[in-house]
């Protein structure tokens, strides 16, 4: 029962911080774009097309946390068939 509740406190923040992570890296990048482009708006084309990019692989960071929270709960973690109720009677609560 330890195990399970570790596993879902695990994913349960994961997603959340690595969310938070890429908050704080998209906010960055924003900024440091709309300082580039104030400083040259000629280039305004070439720091969208780079800050469009940067943006995907930050956002692609948290889909993977993402992904890998639902691999460990639903592949690696929770108990099937027999053994949910094997360890919900251990547990006394039914």
């Amino acid at each position: 029962m330890l195990y399970l509740s570790i596993l879902a406190l695990a994913a349960g923040l994961g997603v959340p911080i690595a969310a938070f992570g890429a908050a704080l890296g998209q906010g960055k990048i924003g900024a440091a774009a709309l300082e580039g482009i104030a400083r040259q708006p000629e280039a305004t084309g070439r720091i969208q097309t780079a800050m469009i990019i940067a943006l995907a692989l930050v956002e692609s960071l948290a889909i993977y946390a993402l992904l890998i929270a639902l691999i460990l709960l639903f592949v690696i973690g929770l108990p099937s068939g027999n053994a949910v109720w094997d360890v919900v009677s251990k547990s006394g609560k039914f």
